[in-house]
């Protein structure tokens, strides 16, 4: 393998002519795009048939409940873990796994008898998601230079702002004729096809690490990452809050097992061997991309959950309408994604991130303020402005972050990105339902009408999201393109084969 010239390429004065990808790194990328877009398509496209589920398999609401948050639980129990896998195992190997287990689970999804057995399938689906996300994070930072990695993470960000976007006005489109199961058998076939063109296209990339897997690292970080979301997960579920022992125990237990598993990989970092590296936390760039990301997580469940139960609870839309109506504002972000890739690669994060973060502050102080007359057209329009500031701000902040790391920290990187990502997202719907629930709570015994009560709570919590926003502005403005050191991203040349390809 060839590496990429370090020192002078980390300043490119020319950047429309960036060193071209080989066509076989450039097939490796497609092929885990197009895995990506499916793994995490099926992620949101659950949302809209919980009904339809409760009434054919029998269920009540906290019950069919559990098909979202098993998903999202399994999730951050896998993550941390291919910190390990991706160092470990091949390319290929990793890739089968991941594709192997989201298609047994889709199957099994789409054929299941009762609900234990969909649930059961619902997370053996996340367990080849939670792999997909940093195997192709971990490859681009490999392959590509970095002054090409801004335009190949805006590709990224297609995958991770489209398919959610997309998936529950297909699930509405589904329903609306056919069975709950074709929402898995409609996605089988292109799963595996995927499977099928990785098999025959898909090469491995670098070597694996001969590595030892500590035994007691994966309980602590099952119970810690898994306990602390599923706490929080329960906060808005439960009357007492914090204080209910369904959300304290899991969240006390959690906390404590996290504080294990950092003092075990501190240990173990002493002999190279950690499950998860936290050494990547002493680049100051990631760090403060985690924080950035953590922080805009947070506000951006403001989005990503109130905005539909406004829409519904308040506005009496259905569940296809509500996916129409927030269907542009993703399509937006997977259009700018990539001009937004292509202008960090020639200015770098400082005119984009602060921007974006000011755009997301702005629109949920806005959602602030919106009543049960609010047009329809001013919801539309401040959403599409949510996910233009949303799309100047993941591509910098993914790529600063992950592009400080040396090479050997890349797969710990992608893993503790994506896992924080989960807890934040969990934190931030506890926040804001638990604040959403309880405006409305406390007007509700001052005698105010249901109405009016549900939309102050969702009043109170877009304002809570705005000003969490707020952090996010001041973190962008100190984000700034990585200095690349002495470690490099590897590729190799046209028509050359990568060298000692492992076997899988």
């Amino acid at each position: 393998m060839k590496p990429y010239l370090a020192g002078k390429r980390s300043h490119v004065t020319h950047p429309a002519q960036p060193h071209p990808l080989a066509p076989r790194d450039r097939a490796v990328i497609a092929i885990l795009l197009v895995a990506t877009f499916v793994v995490i398509l099926n992620e949101t496209i659950m949302n809209v048939a919980l009904p339809r589920l409760m009434a054919e398999l029998r269920v009540d609401a906290p019950t069919v409940q559990w098909l979202s948050t098993a998903f999202m639980l399994t999730m951050a129990v896998v993550i941390p873990v291919t910190g390990f896998l991706l160092q470990r195992l091949s390319t290929r190997r990793v890739f089968f796994a991941a594709m192997i287990l989201f298609s047994a689970g889709t199957l099994l999804a789409g054929l299941a008898p009762g609900f234990p057995v969909l649930l059961l399938a619902r997370i053996v689906q996340a367990s080849g998601t939670a792999i997909m996300l940093p195997l192709l994070m971990t490859t681009v930072l490999t392959l590509v230079p970095p002054e090409r990695r801004g335009a190949v993470m805006g590709n990224i960000s297609i995958v991770i702002s489209v398919a959610p976007a997309i998936g529950p006005t297909l699930s509405g489109l589904i329903l609306q004729a056919l069975s709950w199961r074709f929402l898995f058998l409609f996605v089988l076939p292109v799963a595996l096809a995927v499977l099928a063109y990785g098999a025959r296209a898909l090469v491995n990339i670098g070597e694996p690490r001969r590595l030892t897997l500590d035994v007691l690292s994966v309980p602590l970080s099952a119970l810690g990452f898994g306990g602390v979301v599923y706490a929080l997960s329960r906060v808005g579920e439960t009357p007492a809050g914090l204080g209910s022992p369904a959300v304290s125990v899991p969240l006390l237990v959690g906390g404590l097992s996290l504080v294990l598993f950092t003092w075990r990989q501190l240990a173990l970092q002493r002999r190279d061997a950690p499950l998860l590296d936290l050494r990547a936390f002493r680049a100051p760039q990631f760090t403060l991309a985690v924080l950035l990301m953590m922080v805009a997580m947070l506000a951006l469940f403001g989005g990503a959950i109130l905005l539909p139960l406004y829409l519904q609870n308040i506005r009496g839309l259905n569940s296809l309408q509500t996916g129409l109506l927030l269907l542009p504002g993703g399509l937006l972000m997977g259009l700018l994604a990539p001009t937004v890739g292509r202008l960090f690669d020639r200015y770098g994060p400082a005119w984009l991130a602060p921007p974006g973060a000011a755009l997301l502050t702005f629109t949920l102080w806005q959602l602030g303020g919106i009543t049960a007359d609010t047009p329809v057209w001013t919801l539309l329009t401040l959403h599409l402005v949510l996910s233009v500031g949303l799309a100047l701000l993941f591509t910098p902040v993914f790529t600063s972050g992950l592009g400080a790391l040396p090479m050997s920290l890349y797969s710990h990187g992608s893993a503790i990105l994506s896992t924080l990502q989960q807890v934040a997202g969990a934190a931030g719907t506890a926040l804001l339902v638990t604040v959403m629930t309880g405006r409305a709570a406390g007007l509700l015994r001052e005698g105010v009408t249901p109405l009016l009560a549900q939309t102050a709570g969702l009043q109170a919590a877009f304002l809570v999201g705005a000003g969490i926003a707020v952090l996010a502005v001041i973190l962008a403005l100190f984000l700034r393109r990585p200095a690349q050191g002495p470690e490099e991203a590897p590729s190799h040349a046209e028509g050359e084969a990568p060298a000692a390809l492992p076997t899988p």
